[in-house]
């Protein structure tokens, strides 16, 4: 039997393998050239400065993650290390996998480096956090970059009972690194059946308080900013402008119209969610990028009284616990921009029937808010709007109405 030495081996693939250098990496770089630069080193390395753009996929990871990383085999891809050497062992390999269009850089990052082109030291996990989040990390779609998208994103939750409740749990364990919560209510015993972020010991003290806690124990990670007010017209645009993305789990019409309006104005993702007795829907409004909006499915309130609340007709425990999940989930998309996120798209659930179903809804071109003529350009008088006399308290408390869309 014969056998071949490493460096006949690396001899070889270099006759086998295509090779660029630095410059000629930078050139197609610069050019908008649509390519995948993939860094194949170890994480030790990679953590003291990589090529900007690169992602990372460890030699002994690389054809576990490529193909979620890289689903097109024609796709052009340049494969670096540290020198050059096992660059052409993974493009090897990539090419046994049947990618066609795949190079080796020539002298890897230190020739990068070398010859004087900028490179960025990235961010990454300690080692409790990587320990914390490993179901995470080794999901291609999310890695230890997406990882850190989520710890460097805010999350803004109205309300902190049925829908805000296990969305703030989950978006806590996940590691969204700053969650606020607008919630003036204090802990009921009643909430106890459902609102599963709040304890015993917690009844009769503020929400936002008792979240915080609970949050606390979970993940040391997440920063808890709690807005412990009414939200309102005065105040909106300025709490919500704090956060990326907002989760809406109000209980009422006003500040259902309200938050949509300030998320329109704002450019903000609105994750809207809502519940009634067996039924849940959940959809994602994304104006900015030329979703619809909560007016665009309901121009109009129903008449004061016309729609029970959960305090009239009821609400299965279990139920917000799977739709604030929902939300909670299309919020981490949106940060790391994976999956289709359920914008135009109304996902409606009937736990009696154990039965998802979806629906279209189309932008209204003639939308008051984010039409082709918007009308409201400003927050206006809500409960005015609503027909609801001033008097009337705001509550949010998570368990929404239902408007369910057939």
């Amino acid at each position: 039997m014969s056998y071949v030495t490493s460096d006949q081996l690396i001899a070889k693939l270099r006759k086998e393998i295509k090779e660029i250098d630095a410059h000629e990496l930078a050139r197609r770089m610069q050019s908008d050239e649509d390519l995948t630069v993939i860094d194949v080193r170890e994480l030790d390395e990679w953590s003291q400065g990589r090529i900007k753009g690169s992602v990372h996929i460890p030699r002994g990871f690389l054809e576990l993650r490529v193909e979620a990383l890289v689903p097109q085999r024609d796709q052009f891809i340049a494969v670096t290390c540290a020198g050059g050497t096992r660059s052409l062992l993974a493009a090897r390999d990539l090419q046994e996998l049947g990618y066609t269009n795949v190079v080796s850089v020539a002298g890897g990052f230190n020739g990068w480096k070398n010859a004087g082109y900028p490179f960025s030291k990235p961010q990454i996990l300690n080692e409790d956090q990587r320990h914390r989040y490993s179901r995470h990390t080794i999901m291609p779609e999310v890695g230890e970059e997406g990882q850190l998208q989520l710890l460097g994103a805010s999350v803004l939750l109205i309300g902190a009972g049925g829908l805000g409740s296990p969305a703030a749990i989950y978006l806590a364990a996940a590691g969204v690194g700053k969650i606020g919560i607008v919630d003036f209510d204090v802990v009921d015993t009643s909430n106890l059946q459902r609102q599963i972020v709040h304890r015993l010991e917690d009844v009769d003290k503020p929400k936002v308080e008792s979240a915080a806690r609970t949050i606390a124990q979970l993940n040391p990670d997440v920063k808890v900013i709690g807005h412990q007010t009414q939200l309102t017209s005065h105040n909106a645009l300025d709490i919500i402008s704090q956060y990326d993305v907002v989760i809406n789990g109000s209980d009422n019409f006003p500040t259902r119209y309200l938050v949509n309006d300030a998320c329109v104005l704002l450019g903000k993702k609105l994750v809207d969610g809502s519940i009634f007795r067996f039924e849940g829907q959940v959809t994602v409004y994304d104006t900015a990028n030329g979703s619809p909006c909560y007016r665009c499915l309901y121009p109009d309130p129903p008449p004061p009284g016309e729609v029970p609340s959960c305090a009239e007709g009821g609400v299965l425990g279990v139920l917000p616990g799977i739709i604030g999940s929902v939300e909670a989930v299309e919020a981490i998309k949106l940060i790391l921009g994976i999956g289709s996120p359920l914008t135009g798209r109304l996902l409606l659930y009937d736990a009696l029937e154990a039965e998802f179903r979806e629906v279209r809804v189309r932008k209204n071109p003639d939308c008051p808010v984010c039409g082709e003529h918007p009308t409201v350009t400003q927050l206006i008088d809500y409960e005015q709007f609503c027909g609801i006399p001033h008097a009337a308290p705001v509550n949010v408390n998570g368990v929404g109405q239902p408007v369910l869309v057939s």
